[in-house]
C-alpha cells in the first residue's frame, strides 16, 4: 500500500477545493413532518398498539409469559373494550383471551386449552408499517408441542384500519405451514379454531343484553351454532364514562369470513356466553402441506349501535373486493421486509 509522508499528505490536502461556505451551499428541499394516521408502535413487554389520530384501537400481545398471543383491547366507538379476558364465570375459559389464534388438535395435539404444554410463541417481528389509510402489523409465529418442536409455521399480518365516526376494522389473514423440517401437518376436525373472539361481559346474551346475528338472518346461539354464514356479530350494551356521567351506549363486533378462504362461508362456532369463533375443521379436518399452505383471511369490524345487516353486506363486499397481503424481503432502504397489498 503507497504510503504518503506527513507533510505530503496535508500538501495534497491543500490541493482539494475547500467546501462552500454554508451560506453558499444549496439548501436541500425538505418536506415538512406531518403525523401519520395509522400507526403500529412497538411496546415494551412483547406488545404492539395500533392507534388512529393518537387514539388507541387494538393491542397486540405476544409475550411468552401467556401460551399463545392476542389481541386486547378491542375499542368500541365509545373508547369501551368490546373484547374481555376469559370467561364471566368459569376459571377453566382463562384461554379465551379476547382475540386469539388456537385449534384444539394439531397432530393430536392440544393447541386450546391452558391445560397442555403445547405453546403458540412469535418467533420474530417483520413489519411496523404506519399510513394514511392503515397500519399494518407482520410477524411470523411458531406452534410448539411439549418438546418444542415446531409443528406448523403461521405468518400473520394484521391491519388496523379507520372506519366512520371512531369505527375500525382489524383484517386478519394467516398463512398456515408446516413447521421447519416438516412436510404436513394435520388440523384435525374440531369446533374449537382457528380464531376466535370473547366480547365483554355486557355484550353476551347470558350475562349481559347482547344478541348473536348472522348473515342468514338466525339468532341466538341454539340457531346459529355450526351453521354457514358469509358473517357473524355479537352486540349489545357497553357502559361508558365515569362517576355520575356512567351511562350505557350499544355497541358490537361484525366478524367477516372473506369469500377466497377455503370452505367459505364458514361454520361458527358461537355461546350465549358470550364468544364466536370462526370454526374452519367443524364439519372435517385439514392437511397443510409443504407446497400447499392454507391462507385464510378474517375481518373484525368494531361497530356503533346494534347489528346492521345492510351495513355489514356493504362492508363484506368491501373486504371480498380487497386484496390480500404479501411480506417479503423490502428494496427500501433500512427496511429488511415490507408488507403490501397484493
Amino acid at each position: 500500500m503507497q504510503r504518503f509522508p506527513l507533510l505530503g499528505f496535508l500538501g495534497f490536502l491543500a490541493l482539494l477545493p475547500l467546501p462552500a461556505p454554508r451560506s453558499a451551499r444549496a439548501e436541500q428541499p425538505t418536506a415538512p413532518f406531518a403525523p401519520t394516521r395509522c400507526e403500529a408502535i412497538p411496546l415494551p413487554d412483547g406488545q404492539a398498539s395500533f392507534l388512529h389520530d393518537g387514539i388507541e384501537k387494538t393491542r397486540w400481545h405476544f409475550d411468552p409469559k401467556y401460551p399463545r398471543p392476542f389481541f386486547h383491547p378491542f375499542n368500541g366507538p365509545s373508547g369501551a373494550s368490546l373484547t374481555r379476558m376469559g370467561h364471566p364465570g368459569a376459571p377453566d375459559h382463562d384461554h379465551h383471551r379476547s382475540i386469539w389464534f388456537a385449534h384444539a388438535k394439531v397432530d393430536g395435539i392440544d393447541f386450546w386449552s391452558d391445560n397442555t404444554p403445547a405453546r403458540v410463541r412469535q418467533k420474530h417481528w417483520l413489519v411496523y408499517e404506519d399510513g394514511p389509510a392503515e397500519a399494518i402489523l407482520a410477524a411470523s409465529l411458531g406452534w410448539y408441542d411439549g418438546d418444542g418442536v415446531e409443528r406448523m409455521e403461521q405468518g400473520l399480518v394484521a391491519a388496523s384500519i379507520p372506519g366512520e365516526e371512531g369505527e375500525h376494522f382489524l383484517e386478519i389473514q394467516i398463512t398456515l405451514r408446516p413447521g421447519a423440517g416438516r412436510e404436513s401437518v394435520l388440523l384435525e376436525k374440531t369446533n374449537f379454531g382457528p380464531l376466535a373472539v370473547r366480547v365483554a361481559k355486557s355484550l353476551s346474551q347470558r350475562f349481559g343484553g347482547g344478541q348473536l346475528t348472522n348473515s342468514e338472518g338466525e339468532t341466538g346461539e341454539k340457531a346459529i351454532f355450526g351453521k354457514r354464514a358469509a358473517w357473524m356479530d355479537y352486540s349489545g350494551p357497553v357502559v361508558v364514562g365515569t362517576g355520575t356521567e356512567r351511562r350505557t351506549v350499544v355497541e358490537g363486533i361484525t366478524f367477516f369470513d372473506h369469500p377466497a378462504n377455503p370452505r367459505h362461508p364458514t361454520a361458527w362456532h358461537v355461546r350465549d356466553d358470550g364468544w364466536m369463533g370462526a370454526a374452519f375443521c367443524l364439519e372435517e379436518g385439514h392437511t397443510v402441506t409443504k407446497d400447499a399452505p392454507l391462507v385464510l383471511r378474517y375481518l373484525l369490524h368494531a361497530h356503533a349501535g346494534g347489528c346492521d345487516p345492510g351495513k355489514a353486506a356493504k362492508t363484506a363486499a368491501e373486504f371480498a373486493a380487497r386484496s390480500g397481503f404479501v411480506a417479503g424481503k423490502s428494496t427500501r432502504p433500512h427496511y429488511q421486509f415490507e408488507a403490501r397489498r397484493e
